[in-house]
């Protein structure tokens, strides 16, 4: 026993060193590990790929693939974008990245929107914040199926002034923050009447503790003419990190459907709930780190 011992910390020593093919030669390669670890060197090399996308460049079958995903996922190493059904890497994998925190949201909200959407029959996004308009990070939209009001996909675009979850962010950010954002998005010509309707409605929201699309602003930023076509309205609430906003989450319906009063007093709290519960989870970890 002793012998075996000292022979495989030698070639464990040497594999330390640099000669791996000492270790081929002496040692049976566990196959359903290394193709565990070949699944999970792609998605980390494509930072996101689907069942498909791995199918067809690892040669795997997918009922194999979906066994190795369904195991890297339980022990923390990938989760699924409910967007899209992409499998990306955890943050745990790369906690320095400079978007990991952005990621870490998505990740984070992503098992909260499933389990929004099993109380709220509308959708929701999450996004977080850029220079001049917040970013759609994760989305429950393909979960409830309704083909009139698709939200997303990830990456798309929304408006700080003209969506309720720009606002919800813009109201309570820090006023240096706020400032410097509304600056990057005041029209050359404004003459003082667009930015006293917007102190407004950002004031109201932080009253109020939720932002509305209402009331409409004429400043002709991103989603302008959207917001007032689209037949869509929103409710939307921050989620706070160290007592400041780091994203959004909200919910859309259709006009025609249903109205503002309605979809509030139904589901502000579960929503606001969510967003808490993010916000303690995340908390939690940095307190941790």
């Amino acid at each position: 026993m002793a012998t075996d011992l000292q022979s495989a910390a030698l070639l464990i020593f040497r594999w330390v060193k640099g000669e791996g093919a000492l270790i081929e030669r002496k040692v049976k390669l566990v196959r359903a590990l290394e193709r565990g670890l070949q699944v999970l060197a792609e998605i980390e090399r494509r930072q996101g790929a689907n069942l498909h996308e791995l199918h067809l460049a690892l040669g795997l079958p997918k009922a194999t693939l979906l066994r190795m995903v369904v195991t890297l996922g339980k022990h923390g190493h990938i989760w699924q974008r409910l967007a899209d059904g992409a499998f990306l890497p955890s943050y745990i994998r790369s906690p320095h990245r400079p978007d990991a925190l952005q990621q870490r949201i998505a990740e984070v909200a992503s098992r909260h929107l499933v389990k929004l959407s099993e109380q709220v029959a509308w959708p929701s996004v999450i996004a977080v914040p850029r220079l001049d308009h917040v970013e759609i990070v994760e989305t429950n939209s393909a979960l409830l199926r309704l083909d009139a009001i698709t939200l997303g996909p990830v990456g798309s675009r929304l408006s700080y002034i003209h969506t309720a979850t720009g606002r919800a962010y813009l109201a309570f950010c820090d006023e240096g923050e706020r400032e410097a954002i509304i600056d990057r998005l005041r029209p050359a010509d404004e003459d003082g009447s667009g930015r006293s309707l917007l102190d407004e409605a950002l004031a109201e929201t932080r009253e109020r503790g939720y932002a509305l699309r209402e009331p409409f602003l004429p400043w002709p930023d991103r989603d302008w003419q959207a917001v007032r076509q689209d037949g869509r309205r929103s409710v939307a609430v921050p989620v706070m990190l160290r007592g400041k906003p780091i994203a959004a989450l909200n919910v859309t319906w259709l006009v025609r459907r249903t109205d503002t009063d309605t979809v509030v007093n139904r589901h502000l709290n579960v929503l606001k709930r969510t967003a808490e519960t993010v916000s303690t989870e995340l908390s939690a970890e940095y307190a941790a780190a």
